[in-house]
């Protein structure tokens, strides 16, 4: 008898390439987790709405609507690096105009110069980490994330501190075009070309081997209306994630002091716990996922979100509120990346163009999300608007759980004509 070989266990290189696509989310964790709790101390400094203030979420949305196709284009005729020094370039500009910017049209402005450029790069660095490492892609985007959400865990603090000190908002989101321009100095270490070689196999498993040898034609329609019934629910999934963590970094500073109390520098740094739990999840969730199907993570993750809005939305005191955001994060964190690695690896050879279809239906949810619930808190208030949180994440639940079944349904049909054909 033949010894059957073990498998080699799936692993994540941390190679100088990967660190230095890593320092794009640390630009990116900190925009948002230093803007975003700012969007309230922002509303009252100009006189405007919730809704108006909402806008800026709209903002975000539609710098990342105009690039969501550009991004794929640009890498493939420039590459990779060039494209992210670019990204950069933007980033710096965006910063520069919000913080300056002292009515609604100017700050809009410059969040969605911000948006253009972020996410070019965070469309870029995703695509390229799922390229580069293949079976391991779960692993190594949940940890860029994690990487991106633990520095971002000094925003918050950064602004409560400026707040504090009677500095206002403004000093603590300037910090993020010094990011940009050290990420940039990364970036072109990065090799030239813009079609990265991988250090593991390119197919994660989700929907099945490689089309290789004779197929049926019939049998493989079938699988790409699986395969494409699957990756509508994983942009599902995205939404859902997206449209959880924005509402609630931009509006639970606001929901925070109205049922507690707390003053403005308090409520705001509060925000630090919904980001410690994403990102202590992340650095968890990620070398879990290796062992356990990513789906199956991020199904779980929906369920804790809603029992961390539960202890937010009925608490009356801060440390209570606190627990809550710390246990959202939770939640939260495992979301976006495992919902955007397994959306990466069942695109297959469309890495790049899946990314950008994420970029779009995540804008979309930027856009509207904050927005929604914006408006929603003029006319009921926040607490009330706060009931939107729990409805999203069942949403994000079923993709969850519906989306693999169709991914299954596409690879068997896949490998059962595969096996007919040989």
């Amino acid at each position: 008898m033949t010894a059957t070989a073990e498998p080699a266990p799936i692993r994540l290189v941390r190679d100088q390439p990967t660190l230095s696509l890593y320092g794009y989310f640390v630009v990116w964790g900190w925009l948002l987790y230093s803007f975003s709790p700012s969007v309230p101390l922002l509303v009252d400094e100009l006189g405007v709405t919730k809704a108006q203030g909402g806008l800026h979420g709209t903002a975000f949305a539609a710098g990342a609507i105009l690039v969501a196709r550009l991004t794929p284009r640009l890498v493939d005729r420039y590459g990779r690096r060039a494209t992210l020094v670019g990204a950069s370039a933007l980033i710096a500009v965006g910063t520069i105009v919000l913080v300056t910017g002292t009515v609604l049209a100017w700050t809009l402005s410059g969040v969605f110069i911000l948006a253009a450029g972020g996410n070019v790069a965070v469309s870029a660095v995703q695509a390229g980490l799922s390229l580069r490492h293949g079976r391991a892609s779960s692993a190594a985007v949940t940890e860029a994330n994690g990487v991106g959400s633990g520095f971002g865990l000094l925003g918050p603090l950064a602004v409560g501190a400026c707040v504090a000190a009677g500095w206002g908002w403004r000093p603590a989101v300037a910090v993020t075009a010094v990011l940009a321009i050290g990420a940039a100095l990364l970036a072109l270490r990065l090799p030239t070309d813009a079609r990265d070689h991988a250090v593991a196999a390119p197919d994660a498993g989700l929907v099945g081997p490689a089309e290789t040898g004779p197929v049926d034609a019939i049998a493989l329609d079938a699988a790409d209306r699986e395969s494409a019934v699957a990756t509508r629910w994983f942009l599902v999934a995205i939404v859902a994630a997206i449209a959880l963590e924005n509402a609630t970094t931009f509006w639970s500073t606001d929901l925070i002091r109205q049922q507690t109390g707390a003053g403005a520098g308090i409520a705001t740094a509060a925000t630090a716990g919904l980001v410690a739990g994403m990102t202590v999840i992340r650095f968890v969730v990620g070398p879990l996922s290796l062992r356990i199907e990513p789906a199956r993570l991020l199904a779980a993750s929906f369920l804790v979100a809603v029992v961390g809005w539960a202890i937010l939305w009925t608490a009356t005191d801060t440390p209570v509120a606190l627990t809550g955001l710390v246990i959202a994060g939770i939640g939260y964190g495992a979301q976006y990346p495992l919902s955007i690695s397994i959306l990466l690896s069942a695109a297959r050879r469309s890495t790049d163009r899946a990314q950008a279809n994420a970029t779009l239906a995540g804008g979309a949810a930027i856009g509207v999300a904050p927005y929604v619930l914006g408006a929603l808190a003029d006319s009921f208030g926040a607490h009330t608007a706060f009931l939107v949180i729990p409805v999203v994440a069942l949403m994000g639940g079923v993709a969850a759980v519906v989306g693999p079944v169709a991914a299954r349904r596409a690879s068997a049909l896949r490998g059962a004509r595969l096996l007919a054909g040989s």
